[in-house]
């Protein structure tokens, strides 16, 4: 099966490195301009092939505007798409909002915590998760793919989607960047991974 992942576009507080999770933060001017040539180059990308695509996004605000402009890039009606929760952006709990650099000064040794096992690590807040508990949600979204996909989502949820397929040793997967100028294309049968 063929999935082309694209992470939303840039946020101020992606752009300030702060951990945004589940917070609705809107893009910025730079993270619309990714979105609409991602969506240029998608069109290309597909070509006469984009009427056998699911569009699919999470149902946050950054990732439903990045594909509603990508649809929009590629001549798409722009909200003839579909959002799935399980794609949603793994919760840091209390963290959201600041940066590690503010987290050191006040809980340095939380931090190294996070620091020695990412993939593990589970913020403080009741709802935050771990990349393994994101990648539980990820995988059944995964696993539910039954046609050829565009999935706009997050970050992290991207990071667990590679760990799955291409059994990346957890903690590389947990540092991976994951660029949001750039197109990932999945090909789950062969269990390989490309950035077009």
């Amino acid at each position: 099966m063929l999935i082309y992942v694209i992470r939303h576009g840039q946020t101020a507080w992606n752009a300030e490195r702060r951990l945004q999770g589940q917070k609705d933060i809107p893009m910025n001017a730079t993270g619309l301009e990714q979105a609409r040539q991602n969506g240029i180059a998608l069109a290309g990308i597909l070509g006469d092939t984009i009427d056998q695509f699911d569009f699919v996004a999470s149902p946050l605000q950054r990732t439903r505007a990045t594909m509603e402009i990508m649809r929009t890039a590629m001549g798409l009606a722009p909200l003839a798409y579909r959002t799935d929760p399980r794609l949603v952006e793994i919760s840091f709990g209390d963290w959201e909002g600041s940066t590690i650099k503010e987290l050191k000064a006040t809980q340095r040794a939380r931090v190294a915590e996070r620091n020695a096992s990412k993939w593990d690590f589970i913020p403080p807040g009741d709802d935050a998760e771990s990349y393994e508990i994101l990648s539980w949600r990820t995988g059944s979204w995964l696993n539910s793919v039954d046609r050829p996909t565009v999935c706009v989502t997050h970050g992290g949820v991207i990071r667990t989607l590679f760990q799955t397929i291409s059994d990346l040793p957890k903690s590389s997967a947990a540092e991976g960047a994951i660029p949001q100028d750039r197109i990932a294309k999945i090909d789950t049968a062969e269990r390989k991974i490309v950035w077009l």
